[in-house]
């Protein structure tokens, strides 16, 4: 019923936008999106259950792009309208498919607001050493960066693209990794329920500021955003809802963060209308930034439909190789395959980019499907979690199924870098606690 909901709700958008009623199929868009969670939510009582996240985020997403409020916007080839459909079939179907063939249809928790924790409990040895570790590494290697290029973006002047300067070859891995401490911090509070004394807390949480510090300090929001994130759905997680007073407190200061760091990144009012050329010109900024973080990521993936000469039959996707190896320094060509976007500024691109860069329409189907598996993996094994590390695993995923919109992740070096420091920290823990039960 709901692939035929979410069926119905496209096929209306699609001609809604064929005939510029641009508002209405983006609310058809958006209404099924919110429907879709909605329905998951009920059946899951999971606020972040992954197939439910990414039907809202990816769903909704285009909804906002389809509202065509910038001079940027044009309208979609039927090409990137069926690619946007299969990436969202694949995932669904994959997703309900393998739960059917689990026997899992109809397993239901009950009503919201259950935490996830398995039933047998859970140990958090190794957690504070983590917290303390990571910190200290990303701590290191963001100081090293800094004294190695001489200044620290946050202080820099006049110079919009300071960040994107700001990166030693190798180091800068280990910098951002400091998104991952919030998070840790969250889980080593949570399992640790009052056992520790108020030094190891106070040290677990000044680990935590420095490392939403780095972010700042690099001007670097979406990182910051990131960190913030993974903390927030490891929370939910664990207790199963988040205080609307927290969320509400986090939005302002994220709010407030996001303004600084965007004067402090040389990015005036004047220079981000510029680029963006909303229709109307009235529009205030803080409308027109976040749509068109959003909306211009699908015009850039329908910019890849009609400009695309020559697939790259996977060599895109395999970025992360070529880079964490070294080998796209020693055989550039490797990685010479250019991004193709609608202005030069504007570089954000959705999820499933890169596959169809690599192989076009099959290869959108195919990725979406490996990621309802991988989704369904992950939600099936939720609840038999024996490391509070897994959570922060599950926590990525949402976050960058949630984020669909945004960049490619699982293309991108730095997404696995964190994948491998979470499993690095995981395997930690796991020998902690074997130390520690003995």
């Amino acid at each position: 019923m709901d692939m035929a909901v979410y069926t119905v709700c496209y096929l209306a958008a699609y001609l809604l936008d064929r005939g510029e009623h641009h508002w209405a199929a983006g609310l058809f868009l958006m209404g099924a999106a919110v429907w879709l969670y909605v329905r998951e939510y009920k059946r899951t009582g999971n606020l972040v259950h992954l197939r439910g996240i990414f039907s809202l985020f990816w769903t909704a997403g285009q909804g906002v792009a389809c509202l065509k409020l910038s001079r940027l916007q044009v309208p979609w080839s039927a090409v990137t309208w069926i690619c946007f459909y299969l990436a969202f079939a694949g995932f669904y179907l994959t997703f309900e498919l393998l739960s059917r063939w689990a026997g899992e249809q109809k397993q239901v928790r009950g009503q919201g607001g259950q935490s996830l924790q398995p039933l047998g409990g859970i140990s958090g040895a190794g957690l504070f050493e983590s917290v303390l570790g990571v910190t200290a590494v990303s701590l290191a290697a963001f100081c090293f960066e800094a004294w190695q290029l001489g200044y620290i973006p946050f202080l820099v002047r006049g110079v919009p693209h300071a960040y994107s300067y700001f990166h030693v070859t190798g180091v800068h891995y280990f910098t951002v990794s400091c998104v991952l401490v919030p998070a840790l911090g969250v889980l080593y509070i949570l399992t640790d329920r009052g056992r520790s004394g108020n030094g190891k807390k106070a040290a677990a949480a000044a680990a935590v500021l420095i490392s939403l510090a780095i972010p700042v300090l690099c001007v670097s929001r979406f990182q910051l955003i990131l960190a913030v994130a993974l903390a927030v759905f490891v929370y939910i997680l664990w207790e199963g809802y988040f205080p609307i007073s927290w969320g509400v407190g986090i939005f302002v200061l994220l709010g407030a963060a996001y303004v600084v760091l965007t004067i402090a990144r040389s990015h005036d009012v004047a220079y981000l209308n510029g680029i963006f050329e909303m229709k109307n010109s009235g529009t205030p900024i803080f409308i027109t930034q976040p749509y068109m973080y959003i909306a211009n990521n699908y015009e850039n993936f329908n910019y890849l439909v009609e400009h695309l000469e020559h697939f790259a039959f996977g060599m895109r996707s395999l970025f992360p190789l070529w880079a964490l190896t070294g080998l796209k320094f020693i055989m550039p060509s490797l990685a010479d395959y250019p991004i193709l976007v609608n202005k030069e500024e504007l570089t954000t691109v959705t999820l499933f980019y890169d596959s169809y860069y690599d192989f076009g329409i099959p290869g959108v189907l195919i990725f979406s499907c490996v990621l309802g598996a991988v989704s369904w993996l992950l939600v099936r094994k939720l609840r038999r979690m024996n490391s509070p590390v897994g959570y922060l695993l599950y926590a990525q995923i949402g976050v960058y199924l949630m984020l669909s919109f945004f960049t490619t992740w699982f293309s991108n070096p730095t997404t696995w870098f964190y994948l491998a420091a979470t499993a690095a920290v995981w395997l930690f823990c796991g020998l902690m606690g074997r130390i520690r039960g003995r």
